[in-house]
């Protein structure tokens, strides 16, 4: 079987709920990568993730919701101490190794996510 023919296999499988909750999970990612750009969208895309999270609960898709949510919040907070932390030289080290990490896990989860598996898989 082709690669085409087993991607269109897996997305006949897939329940409303599944692809339901695989594209609120891929509107959350969109929002936390604008919201690299813009901040607020950052924090609309972790209240998004909370919202739907109970939707997504028995789908393969429920871990990248859990994922958001941490990603958001604990980027959030460690950007504000490395802010608090800019008038001494280690604050402009822990946001960029903020940055970098919320990076990783964002860009890991919509890799995970358009492949149609979880998160944690």
């Amino acid at each position: 079987m082709s690669e085409m023919q087993q991607e269109v296999v897996v997305n006949s499988t897939m329940t409303a709920k599944d692809q339901a909750a695989k594209t609120n999970a891929l509107i959350a990612y969109g929002l936390m990568i604008a919201g690299f750009f813009t901040g607020i969208a950052w924090i609309i895309g972790g209240i998004w993730a909370m919202v739907k999270k109970d939707e997504a609960v028995g789908t393969i898709f429920e871990d990248h919701y859990s994922n958001i949510i941490k990603t958001c919040w604990w980027g959030l907070g460690l950007f504000i101490v490395s802010f608090v932390l800019a008038f001494v030289v280690v604050g402009y080290f822990l946001a960029i190794a903020v940055f970098i990490w919320c990076l990783f896990k964002i860009i890991k989860g919509l890799a995970k996510l358009t492949s149609n598996k979880a998160y944690n898989s």
